[in-house]
């Protein structure tokens, strides 16, 4: 196959890829706390000559390479809710979660308190303070969520506040190491290993909504889709060309 082909079928593998990427951000664009994929390319120089006949110029043919995807952790917006079981959060930091597999890690502060009491997330998780998991008498109202993650409550007639825990907030060093895991959270992965994060501030009362720009996403995929079909129409006129050429050689005289 010619050196034309190859290179273009290169560049169609990595819009496929990268078009995959941005459908995802855009079926994400209403999830809370969802921070949006981005892809990054690379030059990948190839000797296309085996022999010493053509000059040191000719011999590297440039294909496109699908090097990695990487998150984008830029904040999101925030939006009032009022809520006082929502919190956003200013700064790196993650809510950590239980799960069947392991803690795991979540921006969506979407908060609930199942019927056995405990501070679960949306999906039903329980969501660990600094002592373990966090629970709630039946008693216990008026809900109060400090900057640093303090949950405090008044406990039935009483006026003083009890306390029932502390968010656990994590931050990371090597961010990008962290695995999407579904449900809206990560799993730490090699290098990736969770700190205690003492400057990001909590909102109580607000949800940090996904950091997808839903016009700038639906640019790219457009982008995409004109890229790719003008990479096959030219695909097409190679092969016709390359076809051509082998009809009028087949009606040159032996």
């Amino acid at each position: 196959m010619q050196n034309t082909l190859l290179v273009g079928l290169s560049k169609q593998v990595v819009l496929e890829r990268q078009m995959d990427v941005v459908a995802n951000n855009l079926a994400n664009m209403n999830t809370n706390g969802y921070k949006a994929d981005r892809s990054l390319f690379e030059e990948y120089l190839r000797s296309n000559a085996h022999e010493d006949n053509f000059a040191s110029s000719d011999r590297r043919v440039s294909f496109v390479q699908d090097r990695a995807t990487f998150h984008d952790f830029a904040q999101g917006p925030t939006e009032e809710t009022k809520n006082p079981l929502d919190v956003a959060i200013d700064g790196k930091a993650f809510l950590v979660v239980q799960t069947p597999a392991g803690e795991r890690y979540t921006r969506d502060g979407n908060l609930q308190i199942n019927n056995r009491g405990q501070l679960v997330n949306a999906t039903g998780y329980q969501v660990l303070g600094t002592a373990g998991p966090i629970t709630f008498q039946q008693t216990d109202h008026d809900v109060a969520i400090a900057p640093d993650g303090n949950i405090t409550v008044l406990e039935g007639t009483s006026r003083l506040d009890s306390i029932r825990g502390k968010l656990r907030l994590v931050s990371f060093a090597q961010a990008q190491s962290l695995l999407k895991d579904g449900s809206n959270l990560y799993s730490a992965g090699e290098g990736a290993a969770p700190l205690a994060d003492t400057k990001s501030v909590i909102r109580q009362g607000f949800i940090e909504k996904s950091n997808v720009n839903s016009v700038t996403e639906m640019s790219r995929m457009i982008e995409i889709t004109r890229t790719y079909t003008q990479i096959a129409s030219l695909l097409q006129q190679q092969s016709d060309l390359h076809k051509s050429a082998i009809e009028k050689l087949a009606d040159v005289p032996a």
